[in-house]
């Protein structure tokens, strides 16, 4: 498994950022990218994060990353995230490697 993350920087405007992330960005492209597995919006907490958002997008393998990639939704997706973000962002992809919690396999 595969995932591609966005690492959101502070935003100008956390309140218009939030309006359009939420409204338009989430649904209208991310929701609708083709071979996700599971995606998750996550906001930083605790006083001065590195970032201010972030968002990851699991698919099964890098090959199904490549085709949505490609796919019209997947460029889209892209293409809009300097309609809110622009130069506010960074994406690193990364190969899920599971690691059991040792705590829970104890308990």
């Amino acid at each position: 498994m595969v995932k591609l993350t966005v690492l959101y920087d502070q935003p100008e405007d956390p309140a218009a950022f939030e309006k359009y992330y939420w409204e338009t960005h989430v649904p209208d492209h991310g929701q609708m990218i083709p071979n996700v597995i599971k995606l998750e919006a996550n906001k930083a907490v605790g006083e001065n994060p590195p970032f201010y958002r972030s968002a990851d997008l699991y698919f099964e393998n890098m090959a199904s990353l490549q085709a949505a990639l490609e796919h019209p939704v997947g460029q889209a997706a892209v293409a809009d995230l300097d309609t809110f973000a622009k130069d506010r962002y960074k994406v690193l992809i990364t190969e899920i490697q599971p690691v059991k919690s040792l705590a829970t396999a104890k308990a």
